[in-house]
């Protein structure tokens, strides 16, 4: 049996984490980015995002597989109840559950955090990308033609959205994710690692470059 591993990241993981990104920058239009990142500017985006949200690494067999995070939506006071999110796998890990059991740990510590509404901006068409994200409860909201131009190509923007909770009258501020109970992130941990060790690949499971893309904060 393979050895399950996800826990929270910190700027330590950074140089495995950008090997994970790396070829999305290169060889793919998943993400915005022309140019692979340094070391230094993954790490300050690294403990930006850990400021606030989340950020989880999955490891198999102690070998980094992917990971998964949530930054701001938009800067702006009125938005700070949204979430973007993101996940990155390497190649070799699809089809294990890795995504689904990472996105449903996120989204539990979110909700928790406060937060309400969670977009993913992924490159269009892509069936993989947007097909999971369907399954994780994400609807379509609307296509921005022909936003990103990458290998000599106009690419569109999907926007997809996953409401958590309902809309309080007057909702608190959302609460860095790192003061939340302990023992209820060591669950969450805990639960995601058990849906990885009991996932059953399907036709419907995560396939192959099923994630997020767009011009925006690590994975744009």
């Amino acid at each position: 049996m393979k050895q399950i591993k996800v826990r929270f990241a910190n700027i330590g993981d950074a140089k495995t984490m950008l090997e994970i990104y790396a070829p999305y920058v290169r060889d793919t239009a998943i993400t915005f980015e022309y140019e692979v990142p340094g070391l230094k500017d993954f790490k300050n985006r690294i403990q930006t995002v850990t400021n606030q949200f989340p950020w989880l690494i999955c490891e198999v067999d102690g070998q980094a597989a992917g990971y998964a995070y949530a930054a701001r939506f938009r800067p702006r006071a009125a938005f700070q109840w949204d979430a973007e999110v993101s996940i990155y796998l390497a190649p070799e890990f699809h089809h294990m559950g890795i995504a689904a059991a990472l996105y449903s740990c996120m989204e539990t510590i979110l909700r928790e955090q406060g937060y309400i509404n969670l977009y993913a901006l992924i490159t269009h068409p892509h069936p993989a990308s947007e097909g999971f994200h369907r399954s994780q409860g994400y609807y379509a909201l609307g296509v921005y033609k022909n936003t990103g131009y990458k290998f000599g190509k106009w690419y569109d923007l999907i926007v997809m959205e996953k409401q958590l909770a309902s809309f309080p009258e007057k909702p608190e501020p959302c609460m860095p994710f790192y003061e939340l109970d302990e023992e209820f992130l060591i669950q969450q941990l805990w639960k995601s690692e058990t849906n990885i060790l009991s996932h059953k690949s399907s036709p419907s499971s995560e396939k192959k470059n099923s994630m997020p893309g767009g011009d925006h904060e690590i994975n744009g």
